[in-house]
């Protein structure tokens, strides 16, 4: 049924039980995984007293990548133990929930399993949720772990 299956990841904790149960799901059903972590533009806050400078920007941007490599080498270390075929994608500078159903058309994914952090009401509205615009954006199944 599920050929290939997306996990995306932000490294968090919450994020993990997502991956877990992902790769859990890959093993059984004999599924390739593609594993995605996203992250975002520099956080330019236009004020009068600073301007990022390319250098300021090259440091972030230089410190994502090195945080996304680490991220997504633990789980390839993981999926390899658990004999899951997987590849990891990094998707810079850009917005998760779109680069995540983007990655999932891309990589013709039929299933995604990802991890929510369950909030509901005014903390959800305050704080977004990428899981949500995923789940309403996606044209394949999203499978939610919490």
């Amino acid at each position: 049924m599920y050929e290939r299956i997306l996990i995306p990841t932000d490294g968090s904790e919450v994020a993990q039980k997502g991956v877990d149960h992902g790769l859990s799901l890959a093993k059984s059903v004999g599924a390739k995984v593609t594993v995605v972590t996203v992250t975002e533009r520099f956080p330019v806050q236009a004020g009068p007293d600073w301007i990022p400078g390319p250098a300021e920007i090259a440091d972030y941007d230089a410190r994502q990548m090195e945080w996304a490599t680490k991220v997504l080498g633990e789980i390839k270390v993981a999926a390899d133990r658990l004999g899951v075929d997987a590849e990891t994608v990094h998707v810079p500078e850009a917005q998760p929930a779109e680069a995540i159903i983007a990655t999932a058309n891309k990589r013709h994914c039929n299933l995604i399993v990802m991890a929510s952090h369950g909030r509901r009401g005014l903390r959800r509205l305050l704080l977004g949720s990428q899981t949500s615009e995923v789940l309403v954006g996606s044209p394949v199944p999203v499978l939610v772990v919490k």
